[in-house]
């Protein structure tokens, strides 16, 4: 992997449109902006190159000097690609697609932020920023960047108005704020204008992808053979090259029993924005590749979609009496019936009777179609041991202290950052519930490196299972003490007490102690064990065994009109596992959220630039997305596979629904234009209604 340098201000040569040259501080936002306007910056222009597929062509525009044919690095995972080849070519039938996922913006509803200041009496930077892990920005910051002492540096991440993955990385700007708060001995503010978050903020997606699935006579999938070129822009962002390898490449076995899987991605610098994780990270694009494949296989080979799916699903498995399930592609699968999700959907939808419905609609001037997406995704990334032989250069562990007051009340810090998840409410109700007392008694405190352990942050679906099987660990450790005290004070064994409910009990008998008489003898230790330290405040590093892998079925019906080719959303059914739920709610909200987002790439969003590397669509005037009129009333169900390998079962649900939105969009069009006889293998996303025209005119199999 090649990394280039990527300095906080740029001297020599700019390489994407929004790359800082100078920095302006003033006493008030108008100052500032007269101030820049008084820099006069001298540019010869270069060319430029700003798609993958042009980039690593010989000639090319070179983003840096160094780095021949613009290659970050070629990757291959799977089995070996010369069994691959075999396989492929023996298949009886062979589905084919060239595939582009778009390039798209993360829009928060609160643009990037930052305070910096510097106290010299004490010798210590304190940074507020809107980021999703404050430990891992003060680490990148000092270790990597500003060579600053870890512990003379504070960083805030206060409550954060949404992320997406976009504020999970380390921006110039914290740097540079950090550092110019002791250049000039004031505290400096600075926040994003809308145009510039479209223009900084690191972008998401932005693959080219050849793919090909081989089935046997029968439907059985023989083997999957992927080329994927990933833009990663014009510089390395925290996460970016994870993204299109491990989150990407491992998720390609999909549901499916594929005995023989190669993908090879090849990593390339382009003159755009910075590309990483973004909502789903990888895992919507491996998704976008299988489910599209799958739909379109059904529709070549005349097969019912769904009966394709079961053909080929991999058999139900708990991971408790049946071992969890290796894939080709170095994973190993928690629990999953796979199967379940797409019977639930399929009742939802009356498939039976939608296809008579999908005859006489096409009578009407109207095509209607379904489309089909059985996801499954990895999240909670882990463990820590194995991220590191990949590659990786940080832990993801997390971590969770639980501090009971002498009053009984409980205060909670935890590594895992809120920003929109209802952290505050779910790691109370797991508290409240396993210690027996009311959440109005309990606080969740988070986002401050000075009161709280080093922790990772909120990123990949990991909060509750990573971060909230962290506080579990110190909850456990809480009452395996209490039991100790509460034997001491009932003269009994700490093996014969029982606590349920905020009660420790002496088995057998009516002798009980509440928790709120633990907590206030931990502090005021008169009758104590005399071998037992005075307190009750534990702290726990979780550090899980393996990623969780949540599933689902997405199911899409669309009606795309013949004159126009103008498509709506008619219906949305999703039937998603997440493991345990602790508060469905919150689940519901992240699964809609989810989806909406996963219908924006399908039909609304895309960054478009320009041959001479400008972003022509910079702006809420010109980049769409999707409104609450755009989209039908989602109708949503549960299945339960509880994860195996952690306290709480939980498997994680923020990206479920943008993972396994997409495809189904997609193949409800398609599926639509194929009942109307426009046999379109694919259509570019965004789906907008002139594409879906044009298709329908052309002869082509791509528009």
């Amino acid at each position: 992997m090649r990394e280039p340098k990527h300095p906080l201000l740029i001297a020599d040569k700019v390489r994407h449109v929004g790359d800082p040259v100078a920095m302006v501080i003033a006493e008030t936002r108008e100052q500032a902006a007269d101030a820049l306007e008084a820099i006069q910056v001298d540019y010869e222009e270069l060319q430029a190159v700003v798609n993958a597929a042009e980039a690593i062509k010989p000639g090319a525009p070179l983003v840096h000097q160094d780095l021949p044919n613009n290659i970050c690095f070629d990757w291959q995972l799977g089995n070996p690609k010369e069994e691959v080849d075999e396989a492929i070519s023996s298949a009886a039938h062979v589905t084919t697609l060239d595939l582009v996922n778009q390039r798209l913006i993360p829009n928060a509803i609160e643009p990037r932020s930052y305070i910096g200041s510097y106290d010299a009496a004490n010798e210590k930077y304190t940074l507020y920023t809107s980021t999703q892990n404050p430990h891992l920005i003060r680490l990148l910051m000092t270790a990597f960047v500003l060579g600053v002492p870890e512990h003379k540096v504070r960083v805030i991440g206060p409550d954060v108005g949404g992320g997406f993955g976009s504020k999970a990385f380390h921006y110039t700007e914290e740097a540079l704020l950090t550092w110019a708060s002791k250049e000039i001995g004031r505290p400096i503010k600075w926040t994003a204008e809308r145009h510039e978050s479209f223009i900084m903020d690191a972008h998401g997606r932005d693959h080219i992808t050849k793919a090909e699935m081989g089935f046997d006579k029968d439907g059985k999938i023989v083997g999957l053979r992927v080329k994927t070129l990933a833009n990663l822009g014009a510089y390395l962002s925290t996460f970016s090259t994870g993204v299109p390898t491990y989150l990407y490449g491992t998720l390609l076995q999909g549901l499916y029993t594929t005995p023989k899987i190669n993908v090879d991605v090849t990593g390339v610098f382009t003159n755009t924005t910075s590309v990483d994780a973004y909502r789903g990270a990888g895992r919507p694009e491996a998704s976008y590749l299988l489910e599209r494949l799958m739909d379109l296989a059904a529709l070549e080979m005349g097969r019912d979609p769904a009966e394709l799916r079961f053909q080929n699903f991999i058999p139900p498995f708990d991971g408790v009496n049946q071992p969890g399930y290796q894939t080709q592609v170095a994973l190993q699968y928690d629990s999953g019936n796979y199967e379940g999700v797409l019977t639930k959907g399929l009742e939802m939808l009356d498939y039976s009777s939608f296809r008579e419905k999908q005859k006489e609609g096409s009578q009407n001037g109207k095509l209607i179609g379904v489309g089909f997406s059985t996801y499954i995704e990895a999240c909670g990334l882990a463990p820590s041991a194995i991220a590191g032989a990949l590659g990786a250069r940080a832990g993801f562990f997390e971590v969770g202290q639980v501090r009971v007051q002498p009053t009984g009340k409980v205060s909670v810090f935890t590594g895992s950052h809120s920003h929109g998840q209802g952290h505050e409410t779910t790691f109370a109700q797991i508290v409240s519930n396993q210690l027996g007392i009311p959440m109005e008694d309990i606080e969740i405190n988070h986002g401050d490196s000075d009161s709280v352990g080093f922790g990772m942050g909120t990123y990949g679906s990991r909060s509750l299972s990573v971060g909230g099987s962290a506080i579990v660990k110190s909850i456990e450790k809480i009452i395996e003490k209490g039991k100790k005290i509460a034997a001491h004070k009932m003269e009994a064994s700490a093996d014969d007490i029982d606590f349920a409910k905020g009660q420790f009990t002496v088995k057998g008998t009516d002798k009980s102690l509440s928790f709120g008489d633990i907590a206030l003898t931990a502090y005021i230790p008169h009758v104590y064990p005399p071998d037992l330290e005075p307190g009750l405040d534990f702290n726990s590093f979780y550090d899980p065994v393996n990623f969780t892998y949540p599933f689902g079925c997405h199911i899409a019906v669309v009606e795309v009109d013949k004159e126009t080719g103008e498509v709506k959303l008619k219906r949305f059914i999703s039937v998603d596992d997440v493991g345990n739920i602790i508060n469905p709610m919150i689940v519901e909200g992240q699964i809609h959220g989810g989806v909406v987002q996963g219908i924006g790439q399908a039909l609304f969003e895309g960054a478009e630039y320009d041959e001479n590397g400008q972003l022509t669509n910079g702006s809420y005037m010109d980049y769409c997305m999707p409104r609450a009129d755009d989209v039908p009333m989602f109708e949503t169900a549960n299945q339960v596979t509880p994860c195996p390998h952690n306290p709480l079962g939980v498997k994680g649900a923020g990206e479920a629904g943008t993972i396994g939105a997409t495809p189904a969009v997609v193949n409800a069009v398609i599926d639509a234009l194929w009942s109307g006889g426009h046999k379109i293998k694919d259509i570019r996303m965004p789906l907008t209604s002139e594409k879906v025209w044009r298709a329908m005119q052309s002869p082509m199999k791509y528009y």
